[in-house]
């Protein structure tokens, strides 16, 4: 058959037939073009963040970058010291180090430990553990000395750092510790005046911003700002450490002599109230607190309260004789037991019925005597006498934990208050109001308050003193000086406290000995022993109380106190340059 084609189509073709195998290529213009399309948009995204980074955003980038390496160091404020009347150093701050590591930078643990270890003398164990982790910031030891950090660096550990730190010292170490206190690992005082005058002593610290490499150190071109520290106000004591240092001895000895638990030493000047030693046994090291018992770091002197015993009498006696209600040669007779309002009263030895002057009930210690005599006043005029003396009050230094005593309001007081409190049981003080008593005597009647500062002294310099103690007329010149006098013969050889005597020197004091408290079970058992006097008894230098706890070894006052007041007393009279006495003792009759 023939084809006919119109004229003028084209001849069509048929396409041929594709197979599962045949291969079909793209267009690579048009990939071409997608590509090239993609590859703007993406170079315009980066280059629209580029501009945004280093055009629009330039500032806070960099401000944020800086940021990321700018470190916060605290600046120790220099800590005030403090120091004794004389300017000795009692604590201290000096130069110190803090080594510091970056764990991920360590990279062999166990031989740096092996090195680290013996220098600042801790176990390997303990400092391999601070190197070993993936902390950046770990302590391996704290407060070395420039020398043991100089060695630790000569070492050239990585990732171990130096920090400057300060580190408390305490010079005298366990003189005045009980006193003085210690502070914690972060500076702040933790016990004691270190505690007690924190914020005097502290200042105020500093801060220092940096700009720090990846690698915690400084960059010394870096950006940084910095606040200055304030160094703190040093404070002076009244405390006498050569005193001090003697006062603890004799007591050491003293509580070691008797087998007693524990003791007190006061030491005041009658003329000013300032208090030359404070002296606690057992004690404490201050440069190792953590090492010691936390009993041997009380202030006992201040902290502990004792009933007073036949110490207390002269507050009793001296209120009868400044009331005119007695002299000292007035006859009294004393009973072998005294009945009172269904309670019976007792000498702590036996005797029949005895003719005593108010000198002798006093050099002999005797309770009956001293409540006959009392009972010539009224509960309200021996009350008042009590406060006036201090017993009960607030004893105006600024120290944590101080006590007040017990002293109960005369509307309180039962059928057996007045008796047993003329003699000194049934009301409680501390060492220095105890020792305030006999200062008020030896200073003429007039009680001035107890003082430990001195003054203070800021970093720009000088001193301020503080603010003058109170000064109370508790009995008339002649009371006391009277007082004094029959004090002495209770040191004479027809006294108690005979064991107290100075050769040379006229000595007034008074023992004592009473019921215990044991705060264990909050009940009586034991003794307290004491012994408080004056040297010279014609003008008065120094006032000591000697007070030991539970002794085993005997407990009379006059046979355990009164030896720590005599060896107390001896140094004293050398180091304070008291010349002997040129007047002859007193001579008072003990009996009629």
């Amino acid at each position: 058959m023939t084809l006919i084609r119109e004229r003028g189509a084209p001849a069509r073709q048929r396409r041929p037939r594709r197979t599962r195998g045949d291969f079909r290529p793209g267009n690579p213009g048009r990939r071409l073009r997608l590509g090239l399309v993609l590859t703007l948009a993406l170079l315009m995204v980066y280059g629209g963040r580029v501009v945004q980074v280093q055009v629009l955003d330039a500032a806070d980038v960099s401000t944020s970058a800086v940021a990321s390496r700018m470190r916060e160091a605290v600046i120790p404020a220099q800590r005030g010291q403090i120091l004794d009347r004389t300017g000795a150093p009692l604590a201290a701050t000096v130069q110190a180090f803090d080594i510091v590591v970056d764990q991920t930078m360590v990279e062999d643990a166990v031989g740096a430990a092996g090195g680290i270890a013996p220098i600042v003398a801790l176990p390997r164990w303990q400092v391999r553990r601070a190197l070993t982790g993936e902390r950046r910031f770990a302590y391996v030891a704290r407060g070395v000395t420039p020398a043991q950090w100089q060695r630790v660096r000569d070492l050239g550990v990585p990732g171990v750092f130096g920090q400057p730190t300060r580190q408390r010292v305490y010079p005298a170490g366990a003189v005045a510790a009980t006193v003085v206190g210690f502070v914690g690992t972060d500076g702040h005082g933790l016990d004691g005046l270190e505690y007690g005058l924190e914020d005097i002593l502290a200042g105020e610290d500093g801060l220092l911003i940096y700009e720090a490499s990846a690698g915690g150190r400084r960059i010394p071109t870096g950006q940084h700002s910095e606040r200055s520290a304030v160094a703190g106000t040093s404070v002076r004591l009244t405390l006498d450490r050569d005193i001090q240092y003697v006062a603890e001895r004799t007591l050491a000895r003293a509580v070691r002599n008797a087998g007693a638990d524990s003791g007190s030493l006061v030491v005041i000047d009658p003329a000013t109230g300032q208090l030359l030693a404070l002296a606690s046994a057992p004690t404490f090291d201050a440069n190792a607190p953590t090492a010691s018992d936390p009993q041997s770091r009380r202030n006992r002197p201040l902290q502990e309260i004792v009933e007073p015993g036949s110490t207390s009498k002269v507050i009793t006696l001296a209120a009868v004789l400044n009331e005119g209600l007695a002299t000292p040669t007035t006859r009294f007779t004393v009973p072998g037991v005294l009945y009172r309002k269904g309670e019976d009263y007792r000498d702590s030895f036996e005797h029949g019925r005895l003719p005593l002057t108010l000198t002798g009930v006093l050099a002999r210690s005797s309770n009956i005597g001293t409540i006959i005599a009392g009972e010539r006043m009224s509960p309200e005029t021996f009350y008042s006498y009590l406060v006036r003396f201090g017993i009960g009050q607030p004893l105006g230094i600024d120290f944590p934990g101080a006590t007040r005593g017990i002293l109960a309001p005369v509307g309180q007081w039962n059928d057996a208050s007045f008796p047993t409190i003329a003699f000194g049981q049934g009301v409680a003080a501390n060492a220095v109001q105890i020792a305030s008593v006999f200062a008020t005597l030896a200073n003429d009647g007039i009680r001035i308050q107890p003082s430990l500062i001195l003054g203070y002294q800021p970093p720009e310099g000088g001193i301020r003193a503080p603010a003058p103690p109170a000064r109370t007329r508790v009995v008339g010149a002649e009371a006391a000086r009277t007082m004094r006098q029959m004090l002495e013969m209770a040191t004479s050889e027809q006294g108690t406290g005979s064991a107290a005597t100075v050769p040379g020197y006229r000595v007034a004091g008074k023992t004592g000995t009473s019921d215990r408290i044991d705060p264990e079970c909050g009940c009586y058992r034991g003794y307290t022993s004491s012994f408080v006097g004056m040297i010279p008894a014609e003008q008065p230098r120094a006032v000591i109380a000697v007070i030991l706890q539970n002794p085993r070894n005997g407990y009379y006052g006059g046979q355990v106190a009164a030896p720590a007041f005599q060896a107390m007393a001896t140094y004293l009279v050398q180091a304070m340059r008291i010349p002997p006495s040129v007047t002859p003792r007193a001579s008072l009759p003990l009996e009629w």
